[in-house]
């Protein structure tokens, strides 16, 4: 499916992206690649196959809660730019 100027300069519009002449062929063409790669997945024979929530097996990659000392305070505002009083010293965020 070739998508025409007027298709790109209406998605960039949607996507709030300025774009140059040069933009707009260069993505013409890369938007009309990626729609064609799709025609050719839609042609693949699926009736069979039945839907899935998940392809794969899910398995947890993070590690147990271990209860561990906390650093002092002094190494954890080693290298903060503002300090005051044991604390991190920051700009208001509300007046």
């Amino acid at each position: 499916m070739q998508l025409s100027r007027e298709d790109v300069l209406h998605i960039a519009r949607l996507a709030r992206l300025g774009l140059t002449e040069d933009d707009v062929e260069k993505f013409r063409e890369q938007l009309s690649n990626l729609l064609e790669s799709f025609e050719v997945l839609q042609q693949a024979e699926t009736t069979d196959v039945p839907p899935t929530s998940q392809s794969i097996d899910l398995q947890t990659v993070v590690r147990d809660d271990e209860v561990a000392e906390s650093l002092p305070p002094d190494q954890v505002l080693a290298n903060a730019p503002r300090k005051e009083g044991g604390f991190f010293r920051i700009q208001a965020v509300l007046e």
